[in-house]
């Protein structure tokens, strides 16, 4: 018989407990369009860290100075869970991330390389008895460094098990820590995935002495599916992301994963460190910073998880709220929006209003969102905790973007005419320049005369439009993704009037566009390793 789901259990072992290691700085980056800069990168790991995750893996260091430069800065700041880099079996990758970590208080080395016969023939081009060479060598380096090493064997669901065991006896012989089978591809099914660990286990007796790691995609939509079955297998630590972003279909969803574990506690004997009050709001702000919206079943954090439209359900929810509703919306932190403020309020209640939110703004920034708090706060009759989420977000964007900027904008719009638009942009390189279009509606105006003004062929390839809040005179938020030479860059805006929202997005997303297509074509990056 199911327990009831708001029911803990009354002591819970260590053995049981099951470690967040959150890749949405690393895999989750890797989404198309998504590039985030070093301010928002410190952002997203301060709130995970308030969040309660163990792990933080916060880059690719080896791919880019940017990157070093963030994965550096995270282990300086952000106090609490491991810091790691990802690197692949190659020196200079090791020693990339050592030096990146290095700072933080608990610095861990991550290393990668596939064991499937698919991948060692067409991919690495080698066979099986160089792949287990490197990884003898590289987990050795590692370990010079640090204590905390994790290897990963890429395309571990469809590796030979035999194999894969040989490989883990040398990590493990070598002194790895943390050993991961990850689902690279997302193409296993739980009773394959379980099965897997358990043979493992079976032929590799010194993993019950390390952390055992799963690592799920969700090609086949069993991300967490796959997750939950290597933990009842035996593993301890869950590779997941905000949202579920990352390559291609994504990873497995952190916060399905910490609610699964959560509200099924009873029944797993399974738990984490979470704190669950902090899921809402961790998701919108990784979801305005890299421009990937939420879609509204999506579970936990979804616009409709916890609404009901069907009479009966409704109903039944005002009876008793347990009659619909598995979880308490508030658990997540949704429906929590307490912090109110007006057009009178000072610049010193916006201040301690950011800081029961977990903000810590002063000097100029608070200039500058005070600045943005007083054009709100004319136009809205209330200003809420969600708005001023969205508003300091969208400040983080503007505070080291880079690139172009939006400097003003005129539209003449009628029913009578196509509208017309003009600009002014402040360019890269210093000054601006002005651009003039008519297009087919007042938001195509503006963006091509922003392509006019900053002299650049982009394509717009998504648009959405979306409410922060409900009323009247909610802030709009608008996500860009746009494509300059077969690159794409996403950006997103916020304001009460949505064409200034939408040119603030597009100019953010033509910015991350320009720089991602300059630095791919000047530069060879290694290719990006997908655990």
């Amino acid at each position: 018989m199911s327990t009831s789901p708001h029911t803990r259990s009354p002591a819970r072992s260590e053995s049981d407990r099951v470690l967040i290691f959150d890749t949405t700085l690393r895999d989750g980056e890797q989404s198309p369009g998504i590039s985030l800069n070093r301010t928002e990168k410190l952002e997203i790991a301060h709130q995970l860290a308030r969040l309660g995750v163990d792990v933080i893996e916060a880059g690719f260091p080896i791919t880019s100075p940017g990157d070093f430069e963030s994965v550096e800065a995270i282990a300086r700041e952000v106090e609490g869970p491991v810091i790691c880099g990802l690197a692949r079996t190659v020196s200079q990758d090791i020693d990339a991330v050592w030096n990146a970590v290095r700072d933080s208080q608990r610095p861990r080395i991550h290393m990668v390389l596939a064991t499937s016969d698919i991948h060692i023939k067409h991919k690495l081009q080698t066979t099986r008895e160089d792949v287990k060479g490197q990884v003898r060598a590289a987990v050795a380096q590692a370990r010079e460094h640090t204590e905390d090493v994790e290897f990963s064997l890429e395309d571990g669901s469809r590796s030979d098990v035999q194999f894969m065991a040989e490989v883990i006896q040398i990590a493990l012989d070598e002194g790895a820590s943390t050993i991961n089978v990850p689902d690279t591809v997302g193409y296993t099914m739980p009773r394959e995935h379980a099965a897997m660990f358990e043979e493992l286990y079976r032929l590799v007796p010194g993993l019950l002495d390390v952390v055992v790691s799963v690592h799920c995609h969700d090609d086949l939509g069993m991300a967490v599916a796959n997750s939950l079955a290597g933990l009842e297998a035996g593993c301890r630590q869950v590779e997941c992301a905000i949202n579920g972003i990352g390559e291609r279909a994504g990873n497995a969803s952190l916060e399905e994963i910490a609610m699964l574990l959560h509200t099924r506690e009873p029944s797993l004997g399974l738990w984490t460190g979470i704190e669950t009050t902090e899921i809402a709001r961790t998701s919108r702000l990784v979801s305005r910073l890299t421009g990937y919206q939420v879609q509204p079943n999506k579970a936990i954090v979804g616009r409709n998880a916890f609404a009901h439209e069907a009479g009966i359900h409704q109903d039944g929810v005002l009876k008793e709220r347990e009659t619909y509703e598995i979880m308490d919306a508030t658990t997540v932190g949704l429906r929590s929006n307490s912090i109110v403020l007006g057009k009178h309020s000072g610049r010193h209640a916006l201040s301690k209003a950011l800081q029961e939110m977990g903000f810590e703004i002063d000097g100029q920034a608070l200039n500058t969102a005070f600045k943005r708090f007083k054009e709100i706060a004319d136009r809205k009759k209330q200003v809420t905790a969600m708005d001023l989420e969205a508003l300091v977000t969208d400040e983080l964007r503007s505070e080291d973007v880079g690139g172009y900027a939006l400097e003003w904008f005129e539209v003449e719009a009628s029913s009578l005419r196509p509208p017309h638009a003009k600009v002014s942009v402040t360019l890269p390189e210093g000054g601006s320049a002005t651009g003039t279009f008519t297009g087919d509606g007042p938001i195509d105006a503006v963006f091509q005369a922003i392509n006019a003004a900053t002299g650049v062929a982009a394509k717009l390839s998504e648009f959405t439009i979306g409410a922060v809040t409900e009323g009247q005179d909610a802030l709009g938020e608008v996500s860009v993704v746009l494509e300059v030479q077969g690159v794409t860059g996403a950006g997103q805006g916020v304001s009460t009037d949505i064409i200034d929202a939408a040119a603030r997005a597009y100019v953010r997303a033509l910015s991350v566009a320009v720089a991602r297509s300059r630095s791919e074509h000047t530069i060879g990056l290694p290719e990006a390793a997908a655990p």
